[in-house]
């Protein structure tokens, strides 16, 4: 063999043909009959602002909802009770996407008391950090519910690569996760740290959370969930949230 032909025998040892996909896993996953997208914001508070965060919030962020031509509404409003303390949780939908998201920012940097109400809460803050959501096509769609609810915000950060692996478990599986109406809603990271999961799920109270939970490990099929999507995962976190006064789910 010459030189040139004998590296190339070499290298494509190493070399993987790749089949790609067609569709990025945002087209497969997400919702097709809706274009929301969701925003989730964290803030890490000053632990003596809290009360007075949670005070301003109330008071400003329902009057910016009332108007009509903002496409963008409150889905949650929370406070971590278990879980990083002192931090605020804020879940938004943009009906329409990101031109949705667009529209309402540039509508925004014109709204004199929302720049106010930003420049009087960024005082009460030590950081915060935002994504760009999407929702899994089989989870349920937020919707208002009444109280009263703690929540849980479980997150679990994946392998690059598995987040198709991820969506197909979940969908066979979450049908064991129904019954007591517990799941909230599921969704996906666009913006911001990818590969990133949330699952909001509802309880009356720890202890219905832990009985929910335990009641799941007894339908056949469960277990089989678990063992696959736990390869997946890098880091799982979970938060129990107390919602805000304004929150549509209570």
């Amino acid at each position: 063999y010459s030189k040139d032909s004998e590296g190339s025998w070499f290298r494509s040892l190493f070399v993987h043909k790749v089949d790609p996909r067609k569709d990025a896993h945002s087209t497969l996953l997400s919702k097709k009959e809706t274009s929301n997208l969701y925003k989730i914001q964290f803030h890490n508070v000053k632990p003596e602002c809290l009360d007075a965060y949670n005070s301003l919030t109330e008071a400003v962020l329902p009057k910016l909802h009332l108007d009509e031509d903002y496409p963008c509404s409150l889905v949650g409003n929370w406070n971590t009770w278990y879980g990083e303390q002192d931090q605020a949780v804020h879940l938004w939908r943009f009906s329409g996407g990101y031109p949705a998201l667009m529209d309402c920012m540039n509508k925004l940097k014109n709204n004199k008391e929302y720049l106010e109400f930003r420049k009087e809460r960024s005082k009460m803050l030590l950081s915060r950090r935002n994504q760009l959501l999407l929702e899994f096509s089989f989870w349920n769609e937020p919707q208002p519910r009444a109280g009263p609810n703690i929540y849980e915000l479980r997150t679990y950060k994946l392998k690059p690569g598995t987040m198709i692996e991820w969506g197909n478990n979940w969908a066979r599986a979450i049908k064991y996760r129904q019954e007591n109406q517990e799941a909230v809603g599921g969704f996906f990271s666009q913006i911001g740290e990818l590969y990133v999961v949330h699952h909001l799920w509802a309880y009356k109270d720890l202890q219905s959370r832990e009985e929910t939970r335990n009641a799941a490990w007894r339908k056949r099929g469960w277990d089989e969930n678990v063992y696959y999507t736990v390869p997946l995962v890098r880091h799982m976190e979970s938060r129990i949230m107390i919602p805000l006064k304004i929150s549509p789910l209570q």
